[in-house]
């Protein structure tokens, strides 16, 4: 499959080096340029290319920048991507890190909504809540009885299969948390923000989940 993965720190960093790892033809892109890329490259066979470039021809396209870092993306970034194109967002509010949005503040709406406002593309909502380094070191066989589960946010129920079937093939199960609209309840601050645990807590996480956005994530 090709993929495209915009954005190389922790998660887009460790996304490369596993999905890279299993065969997939992925381009890597940052804010900073492809010369910044050359040891990850060398690292994992991908590609490193400019971020407007990333989405070409690729089945599915990895956002995992800075939530203010998302209107600066360039625009027309998935116009060269594959027909059908799953777009994942990684991404996380953090108003100490990206200031007052008012959208999400005084909107009320999910994180990966005003994210897919910004881009003009629908996205699924995953690894948001997952630690970096279980990406490389927590995968599991399915049926393994230590298989952690992610929760997986989505209205294109194609594209939201798409990716469970990615997550799925990368080690981890996957929980069906709802179209974006309900994606708050993995937003930071909820019960399953971070969780390490399998299927059934997940579900038991999301259905424990508050609307309201807790004081610590709000500006």
């Amino acid at each position: 499959m090709k993929i495209g993965i915009i954005g190389a720190g922790n998660i887009g960093g460790n996304l490369t080096r596993r999905l890279t790892a299993l065969g997939h033809d992925v381009s890597v892109a940052n804010s900073r340029g492809p010369h910044t890329l050359t040891e990850l490259a060398r690292e994992t066979g991908a590609t490193p290319v400019p971020a407007a470039e990333a989405a070409r021809g690729a089945q599915v396209v990895v956002v995992t920048v800075p939530v203010r870092a998302v209107p600066d993306l360039p625009s027309g970034l998935l116009d060269g991507a594959a027909e059908g194109v799953a777009v994942i967002d990684t991404g996380n509010y953090y108003p100490q890190r990206d200031g007052r949005i008012a959208g999400i503040e005084d909107d009320g709406i999910t994180e990966s909504r005003w994210t897919e406002r910004q881009i003009g593309h629908p996205v699924i909502k995953a690894f948001n809540g997952t630690y970096a380094q279980d990406i490389l070191d927590r995968h599991r066989p399915a049926g393994d009885p230590d298989r952690m589960a992610l929760p997986v946010a989505g209205d294109d129920e194609a594209a939201k299969r798409a990716v469970r079937d990615l997550i799925d093939e990368l080690g981890f199960d996957t929980v069906d948390a709802g179209g974006i609209d309900e994606s708050w309840r993995q937003q930071p601050g909820t019960p399953v923000y971070g969780l390490r645990a399998g299927a059934e807590a997940v579900r038991k996480a999301l259905a424990e989940a508050s609307p309201e956005r807790p004081a610590d994530f709000r500006a």
